[in-house]
This record gives structure tokens, C-alpha cells and sequence, in this order.
């Protein structure tokens, strides 16, 4: 049965009433970040993006209450957390509008995850200006008072199941629908994740230089697009613009080398189970670095569509003739509506593509195997017009290597990557970084014999003593990950930071600052 809108409405608006948040002012016990997603793409990111920035002032909260002061690196993140937080809590999505078409159950189940966001926002935007203004003292609250907030909003008296007749984004199968793990909650997801980043840069854009509004400098196009900023995601964006024959292509500085790799974000708005199966990103590396099609060139279209599982079309020319023209089914349904991350690796002839941590495509040949690549393109292509389903691109990184680490460390004892990618300010490792932290344990795992000092290297911004303790925290990160998550014995594995002092590239260039935050690998 399919309730009318204004009931619905009404549901939801007594759900927020009834689930309404408790007093702030003090907390002794942390809030639980909810264990499974909704389904609904602005609630989840809302709920995400919340509880991340808690994670960060909670931990700055802990110190307050030891008695443990502020460092500079401290502040400058808190401050940061807090613009994040402002801006998040004044962009906070209309959940009437949100949850219109979505089925009740549904309704409710995130009803009771925006209230917990919104806790969470509250305490952190009261708790990061107080620990600012020196002038945080965690008071003691009962707990006995806590967990009872906390049993009011426990997930376990949400519903188990949906109204699959009224909730558009239920799947489409009669099992129960599954618990996603959140893969920024955890490295454990990305352990088996192998792809390795090239070292040596070649292209990098996250537009952070161009104006909002403007098609971006280090790009091309023969039809329209536009940088802009998203308020459900942090940095600016390449909105692409769908248009026939319409291509977006990076200004590579040099033709591609034989091997190197490719990275980037994208973000879907709009995209639904009535998005059109021929929904798709074309990427395409070509011979030809016009707006016309060359002759030699492999193409990976990648689907959207979301009202069934869709394939991957992969096919490529070379010498005019296709070689490869085929179907690759993957479900990566649920990945384009959360952010994904595309990690593409070219070994002369090879192709692998990745979707977050899992490997769709890996095909021995379909690069020609004397074809020069001189351009990347980007088209999309079956999206709805007018603005209903829009596509964004960040952070592209094109670099050459992707060089297999293990065989480099066993035959000159030592490896030094900028691979391995931390948080900003932070030693809290990238899980897609972890494809070379694999390649590590791979090779102390096969001889038990070797032992390796870490160490870490930061650029030259900021203090010098903050640098030297963020590369020597760094380091222990990388040890941390090879322990826990590969079951490397401790005490094969030792650490050191070295912060700014051994520079291999010009601190005063973007491309130096990328070479020199690298982590180092050594045999002892």
C-alpha cells in the first residue's frame, strides 16, 4: 500500500519530534557511528561526513580532558574541522524533501540517523570552539543518563526490513538487504586492495586554482563544463556537461610513458532506478589528442544505471582494427552513489581498472603493444538532461611507475614510495594507499629473515619540529598497518622521521612538495 505524501510528511515530521537529541553541554561516552547505510545517497553522505568531523574533535576533546594542551598542528585542524562543521550544519539536507518516494520504513530508519548526525554535529561545533578558545572542561555525566540517549536512538529498534512496493532504492532481490560497510571506518576493507600508484607525476588537478563558475585552465573540451563546490563534499569540482561527441580532455604535458597510473573522484547527483541503463563515463585513452578519434585507442564505459546490474563495456582499436570488444558485469551500484575512487594502472600492453578497493577489469592486452597514448578523455553520455543527473570529477592524478615495489626492495634493499597517502596534517593512512603497503608485507612474508626501518619525510610547510614529529608518527602508521592488518611480528619492523630535512624535490613547487612526502622502506 502506497501512503499519500502528506502522510508520509507527517510520519517524518513525528519522528523528528519524537527522536529529538538531549542537551550537549557535556559528554563522557562517545556516540556510536551508525553500523549500516540507508540507501539514501544525502542521508548517508550527511551521516558520514558528520561523524568524521566528530571522530576528529572527539579525540581533541580526550586530550582536554588529561590535560594535555594544544600543539599548532592541533589548532589549525580544529579550526578546519569547525569551518567543515559550520558549513556542513548550514547545508544540512530538507529531510522532507530528501525522503519524498522514499518508502516509510525507510523514512524512519533515517529519520533516527540524521538525529544522531545532527548530536553529533552539535557537540562537536560547541566542543571545537571551546577546546579553541581554551575553554574546554569535559564535565562527568552519568553514564546510566547516557545510555539511555543512546538506547532511545539504538539501531537495533529500526525496522530489519523495506516496503520494497513503495522504496525506490531497495534492491531488487527478495533477500534481505545486505549491511555496506563504510570503507572510511576502517582499512580492513582495502587489505587485499593491489594497485600501486605511480611516483613520478605527470598531471594533477583538483582545481583548487580555478575560479568557481569557470571551465578549468588545465583542461579542453569542444562543448561546456564548470568548477564548482558541492555541499556534501569537501573541495571544488569538474561538473561535466553532456553533450554529443562531447569530450573532456586533461592538458598532458607529454605523451604517456609505458607504464603509469590514473586516479580520480567522482560524485553522481540524481542518479536513481530511473536512470537510464545507457547511463555511462566513457574513459579513453587514445593515440589522438583532438576532439576526433584516432587510431588506436582502448575505451572502458562505466556504468550508472541502478534499477539492475549493468556492465562495463570495454573495447579498443589499434591499427584500425578492434581486437577487444566485450561485456565485464560488475554491481558497483551502490559505489557511484557514495564517491567512488578509479584507480587505472597501465603496464605497456596491460589494463587493470579499479572501483574502490575491488578489481573489475584486468585485461593482458588492450593497449596496442607499439601505440603511443597521447590524450585521456573523458565523455558521459545517457544521463537525463536539464540538470537531473549530473557527474563530477576531482582529483585526477596521472603518474608514471606503478612499478612492482617488491622486487625493487629485494634487489636494492630499500624502496622510498610517495605513494602512501595520509590525511591531511595527519598520520591517518588513505585506505587506497594501502596496495603498497601489501607489497611490503609480500616480501616479509616470503623471507622471514628480513627486517626494514620505516621512515617517514614531510614538505617544508610548517614548523620544522611539527614536520619531524608528523614523519616519525607517519612512519609508525605504516608500521601499525603492516601489524594489524598483514600480521607482521613487531619486532622485524623499526621506525624513524626525518620531516623535512631530506627534500628530493623544490619545496616551492606542488609537484616538489608531492616528491618529497614519501615514506621509505629499508632493510636493515
Amino acid at each position: 500500500m502506497k501512503y499519500p505524501t502528506v502522510l508520509q510528511k507527517l510520519l517524518v515530521t513525528f519522528c523528528l519530534t519524537l527522536f529529538l537529541t538531549p542537551n550537549l553541554d557535556a559528554q563522557t561516552k562517545k556516540l556510536k557511528r551508525p553500523k549500516s547505510r540507508v540507501g539514501v545517497a544525502s542521508v548517508d553522505s550527511f551521516v558520514q561526513e558528520s561523524f568524521d568531523l566528530y571522530d576528529k574533535v572527539y579525540k581533541y576533546d580526550g586530550y582536554a580532558a588529561a590535560g594535555t594542551p594544544l600543539e599548532d598542528e592541533d589548532i589549525d585542524v580544529l579550526e578546519e574541522a569547525l569551518e567543515e562543521m559550520s558549513s556542513l550544519s548550514e547545508s544540512a539536507p530538507d529531510i522532507l524533501n530528501d525522503l519524498d518516494g522514499v518508502g516509510v520504513l525507510k523514512q524512519g530508519k533515517s529519520t533516527l540517523q540524521i538525529n544522531k548526525a545532527k548530536k553529533a554535529l552539535k557537540y562537536s561545533i560547541k566542543t571545537a570552539k571551546e577546546l579553541l578558545l581554551g575553554q574546554r572542561e569535559r564535565d562527568k555525566k552519568d553514564d546510566d543518563q547516557e545510555k539511555d540517549s543512546e538506547s532511545s536512538e539504538s539501531e537495533d529498534s529500526t525496522p530489519k526490513s523495506d516496503d520494497k512496493a513503495n522504496d525506490i532504492d531497495s534492491s531488487e532481490s527478495d533477500e534481505p538487504e545486505e549491511e555496506i560497510e563504510n570503507v572510511s571506518d576502517g582499512l580492513e576493507v582495502y587489505s587485499k586492495y593491489d594497485f600501486v600508484p605511480g611516483d613520478k607525476l605527470i598531471f594533477y588537478d583538483d582545481f583548487a586554482n580555478d575560479f568557481i563558475g569557470d571551465f578549468p585552465a588545465k583542461w579542453n573540451t569542444n562543448g561546456s563544463g564548470e568548477v564548482v563546490t558541492l555541499n556534501k563534499v569537501t573541495g571544488r569540482w569538474f561538473e561535466f556537461k553532456q553533450g554529443y561527441n562531447t569530450y573532456f580532455i586533461p592538458n598532458l604535458p607529454r605523451d604517456l610513458p609505458e607504464n603509469y597510473t590514473i586516479e580520480f573522484d567522482l560524485v553522481a547527483l540524481g542518479i536513481n532506478k530511473q536512470t537510464s541503463s545507457n547511463a555511462d563515463l566513457e574513459i579513453r585513452l587514445e593515440s589522438n589528442n583532438t576532439f576526433r578519434t584516432g587510431d588506436d585507442f582502448a575505451r572502458i564505459r562505466m556504468p550508472f544505471g541502478q534499477y539492475s546490474v549493468f556492465d562495463f563495456n570495454v573495447n579498443n582499436f589499434i591499427n584500425r582494427e578492434s581486437t577487444i570488444n566485450n561485456s565485464i558485469q560488475a554491481d558497483i551500484r551502490k559505489a557511484v552513489l557514495n564517491k567512488p575512487h578509479i584507480s587505472i594502472a597501465v603496464n605497456k600492453e596491460r589494463f587493470r581498472l579499479w572501483v574502490n578497493e575491488k578489481k573489475i577489469i584486468d585485461i593482458p592486452k588492450l593497449i596496442g603493444a607499439n601505440t603511443t597514448i597521447k590524450a585521456l578523455k573523458f565523455h558521459m553520455d545517457g544521463f537525463k538532461k536539464e540538470g537531473k543527473e549530473r557527474l563530477f570529477i576531482s582529483n585526477l592524478k596521472v603518474a608514471e611507475g606503478g612499478e612492482d615495489l617488491r622486487r625493487k626492495l629485494m634487489n636494492d634493499g630499500k624502496v622510498s614510495t610517495n605513494g602512501i597517502l595520509f590525511d591531511s596534517g595527519s598520520s591517518k593512512i588513505q585506505p587506497r594507499s594501502l596496495g603498497i603497503v601489501r607489497q611490503i608485507s609480500q616480501v616479509l612474508m616470503q623471507d622471514e629473515s628480513i627486517k626494514l626501518n620505516i621512515i617517514g619525510h614531510t614538505d617544508a610547510d610548517g614548523p620544522d619540529d611539527t614536520n619531524l614529529k608528523l614523519s616519525k608518527d607517519r612512519a609508525a602508521a605504516v608500521k601499525d598497518a603492516l601489524v594489524n592488518i598483514y600480521n607482521i611480528p613487531a619486532e622485524r619492523l623499526t621506525t624513524d622521521g626525518k620531516g623535512e630535512r631530506e627534500p628530493v624535490g623544490d619545496n616551492k613547487t606542488t609537484d616538489g612538495k608531492g616528491q618529497n612526502r614519501r615514506v621509505e622502506f629499508v632493510k636493515i
